[in-house]
This record gives structure tokens, sequence and C-alpha cells, in this order.
């Protein structure tokens, strides 16, 4: 058998065959045929067995040769339909960049995001800094270092949501105040507002979220008064409802706050005359405050013969709510485009 003539036959077939291949599924196939196991040129190896010791290394070596050719002719076809495939796809994907581009409705942040940063930069502004901590807390942080031991029938106004017996959902963003504390080791003054998530075991209703947001705010320093505490909630109050607005404090009773109050503007809607939205009292409870419990300062650190501080706690969609007339909470959680865009910067 003339090796050579085979070869060059099965070459000059192989190209005839390359010509008319239109996909890559057709060139696997062709290259099985003309370099697979069973292919002929595969077979002209089982030859080697009748040759002797001198002429099997010049024979393997042609059928070596021819390998490499016949995928070198496979790799060129295959850079070519390649080629045509793509040339077919952009073909097929063309954009024309001269038609009009879509009607894209720009987004916006969610209302309680707004109302958290403006209060953010209001804040800053006077000074403070945002701090953030994890919404799965210690009882030591939520409770226990705010006054309120394991005992203390003010939990039950917390209405938790525990995970471990130690563990539990935050029911406050006050333990980033207590935190806060902690790693300034009672040495230095604090002036920080603490937005973010907090958790109550509550029925989902109108008014009621077991999920929402608050914002804190805490002051501690050497000559920290009364009078501090409501001169930077009247200002809140102007800022989020006007100029005109003013504040009065009623005597309530939070563990970690002594004196404590709550914080009643006055009525945007009647301008503190009395309606029905205001109960006819002119004023609308916006928030709780108090001065910090002498405890918590000793359990943070503090010494309260020299320090003294302030604490108040702002209900996100409670503003929101009272701000912009929103009568229901859940509105805010449903996502409806709707509900969302009617708050756009």
């Amino acid at each position: 058998m003339n090796v050579d003539n085979k070869i060059e036959s099965l070459k000059a077939s192989l190209e005839e065959a390359l010509a008319t291949v239109e996909n890559q599924n057709e060139l696997q196939q062709l290259k099985a045929t003309y370099l697979g196991k069973k292919s002929e040129l595969t077979q002209l190896m089982r030859h080697m067995k009748d040759l002797s010791n001198e002429e099997k290394p010049a024979f393997g070596q042609k059928i070596n040769e021819a390998k490499q050719a016949f995928e070198a002719l496979i790799d060129a076809q295959k850079v070519i339909i390649q080629k045509r495939e793509m040339d077919a796809l952009l073909k097929k994907e063309t954009i024309d960049v001269t038609l009009d581009a879509p009607d894209f409705s720009p987004g916006s942040a969610h209302l309680l995001n707004q109302i958290i940063e403006d209060i953010e930069d209001l804040f800053i502004g006077m000074g403070y800094q945002i701090k953030e901590g994890p919404e799965i807390e210690t009882d030591l942080m939520n409770f226990e270092k705010l006054n309120l031991p394991k005992d203390h029938p003010a939990r039950d106004m917390q209405d938790s949501l525990y995970i471990t017996e130690d563990t539990l959902l935050r029911t406050h963003t006050s333990p980033v105040q207590v935190r806060t504390m902690l790693e300034y080791g009672g040495k230095k003054p604090v002036k920080i507002i603490c937005p973010g998530k907090v958790y109550r075991r509550d029925d989902d209703d109108a008014t009621h979220s077991h999920q929402f947001m608050q914002i804190e705010g805490l002051v501690v320093d050497k000559e920290t008064t009364m009078s501090d505490l409501k001169g930077t909630l009247l200002v809140v109050a102007k800022h989020l409802f006007g100029p005109d607005r003013k504040i009065r404090f009623r005597p309530d009773y939070f563990p970690f706050t002594e004196p404590s109050v709550e914080v009643d503007v006055t009525c945007a809607n009647c301008d503190g005359v009395g309606c029905s939205i205001c109960k006819q009292t002119g004023y609308i409870e916006i928030l709780g405050a108090g001065m910090v419990n002498d405890k918590v300062l000793k359990m943070s650190g503090y010494d309260p013969n020299i320090y003294q501080g302030f604490a108040f706690g702002i209900g996100v969609e409670r503003l929101a709510m009272l701000k912009y007339g929103i009568e229901d909470i859940r509105h805010f959680y449903t996502n409806d485009l709707r509900f969302n865009k009617q708050f756009k910067r």
C-alpha cells in the first residue's frame, strides 16, 4: 500500500468536504470522520505491525504530519465559520442608534429614606455623628444596660421578639447609644443620632407594624440640660413641620431617662386652635425624650456627678404619616409605585 497516495487522497476529500460545511456542528462531525478513532487515517496505523523496525519511524512520522495538516485545515475552516456566524448575529441584532430612546421614568428614594436623610443632614449640621449597630442584639445591651433588668415590668411594654434566651431583634436603637458610650469609655462627650430598623411583637394594622424605623439621639456632656433638649427638639419640629410650630413637654415615664417627657407639636392643620385631627387639643404627639438616667450613665462608664445628658426617640413612620397625612402605615411596605411616586424629591 502506498501511504503517501492514501494520505493525499484523504486530504483532497477533506478539502472538498470542508467547502460544503455550513456550521460548527457539521464541522465537528467532519473532524470525527477524518481524525476520530474510526477514521481512515487512524486505521492506517494498523499497518505498522506489517512493517520492519527500520520502516516504522518513517511511517509513523507521515501519519502524524497528516494529522497535523488535517487539523490545520479544520481549524482554518472553524475561524471562517465563526466569523460568518458572528456577522450574521450582528446583522440580526443591529441597533439603530438614530431611533428615539424609550421614555425611562426615573425612580426616587423611598419616603422613609428621604425623611431619614433629611434628619441626618439636619443633625450633622448641628455637629452630631451618625452611628449604627446590629439589629440582632443581646439582652444585656437592649435592656439591662438601659435600666431594664430581667424582672422589670417595663419590659412588657417592648413585647420583644427573642431568638434565644439572651438574643433578640432589637426593640429600639438605644443599644447603639450604649455601645457608643462604652466605646468612649466615659471619657469624652457624646453627640450622636442612631437611625435604623427596630422590631416588636405587634399585630400589623393601620397604625402598627412588627417592623418600623426609629431615629434616636443622645447627647452626653458636662453641662447638658433640659433646656438644651427642648431647644434641639424645637429646631427639629420647625424643620419638619414649618417655622411656626411650637412644642410642649408632658411628663411621662421611660426607664432609661429621668425625668421623661412626651413631646407634642402644634397641629399644622389648625395651627394649635383645635380640630378633629388633633382631637381638639391643638397639639399632636411626635416623640419621647428625657434626661439620661444616672444608672444608665454609670453602667456605660460615665460618672453622673460629672456628666449628664439627654436622649430622644423619633418614629420615622409616624413623622411621615403626620407630615404627609398618610393614614395607613402599611403603605410604606407594600412597594406600590403609585404611592412611592407621590414623594419624589
